[in-house]
């Protein structure tokens, strides 16, 4: 008989497969249509475009996608990054936002595809090269669905879409988790050493997602919307419904980040306190540009 939670694992996997897929397609349809002018539109990442943004997803899935089926082609890529550190992430966007945007969105569509191929030949707990420690195919799926809901939050501000927040956001609330005490590490700040509880409130407003122990005496509670705009660093702490009981967890929100690299100064407040936070659809603007997903230097700047 197959072991129940290897079935289960697999199961797990395909649902996340299912999610990265669909998140893709959401954003991919915010975009299909676009008139050229609208292209070049900025986003809150200074000097970055909706081209730029959807370019930058471009690259980053090609690198994943090179990870998981010719570590010999990564590496060269990774050689090549090492040479310019501060502006390789930029040369990556700018190289597809000069592309026509048909072209663009064809080379992203088709790119996804191929990753998606890759990751669902693979086993979930197989390791793979990355720029940092090698990465399991499971968190570099997880990582990939991040880096498109921020990115794609990026473009929705520039195009002034509300977008309908839904249950994939448990993927980045999970890595935003996950991320605490690396969020003080790259700061050179000691971690706390207990967990805290963290109770999120699902999109549907039935769910409670829950981390940590359920007596720990440090806690955050809000909206999962909220979180996740926050440790994407897409929205200022002063503008989201998050509310933080006890010192360690109260530092925290003002650090956290759920990418990889250097610490980036995060966003502005913007002055919305009053947001319209009890509208389900509700989504605030963005940041400036993060590599998320555990590249090089995961910048928020």
């Amino acid at each position: 008989m197959p072991d129940p939670s290897a079935v289960d694992a697999a199961a797990v996997f395909t649902g996340l497969l299912a999610d990265l897929r669909e998140e893709g397609r959401e954003l991919e349809a915010l975009v299909t249509g676009l008139p050229g002018p609208a292209w070049t539109r900025p986003t809150p990442a200074p000097r970055w475009s909706v081209a730029h943004q959807i370019a930058h997803l471009h690259w980053t899935d090609r690198a994943a996608l090179l990870s998981l089926t010719d570590a010999g082609a990564f590496a060269r890529m990774v050689d090549q990054a090492l040479k310019s550190p501060e502006s390789f992430v930029d040369e990556g966007a700018e190289e597809g936002a000069a592309l026509a945007p048909a072209e663009l969105l064809d080379r992203w569509r088709e790119g996804r595809a191929a990753l998606e191929s890759a990751l669902a030949a693979a086993s979930p707990d197989a390791r793979f090269p990355w720029y940092g420690p090698p990465m399991k195919a499971a968190s570099m799926a997880s990582a990939r669905l991040m880096e498109t809901w921020a990115h794609g939050q990026d473009v929705a501000d520039a195009l002034g879409v509300r977008r309908t927040p839904t249950a994939r956001l448990r993927h980045v609330a999970r890595i935003g988790v996950r991320a605490r005490d690396y969020a003080y590490a790259v700061r050179g700040l000691p971690a706390p050493e207990g967990e805290f509880r963290i109770e999120l409130t699902a999109p549907d407003g039935d769910v409670v997602w829950t981390y940590g122990p359920a007596d720990a005496p440090q806690r955050i509670t809000g909206p999962a919307l909220d979180f996740c705009l926050l440790v994407t660093q897409r929205a200022h702490r002063a503008d989201l419904g998050l509310t933080a009981t006890g010192p360690d967890a109260d530092r925290w929100l003002g650090i956290a980040q759920a990418f990889a690299g250097p610490a980036g100064p995060g966003r502005e407040p913007q002055d919305r306190g009053a947001r319209d936070r009890e509208a389900p659809p509700g989504a605030p603007g963005g940041t400036p540009r993060t590599a998320t997903g555990g590249t090089v230097r995961g910048t928020a700047r």
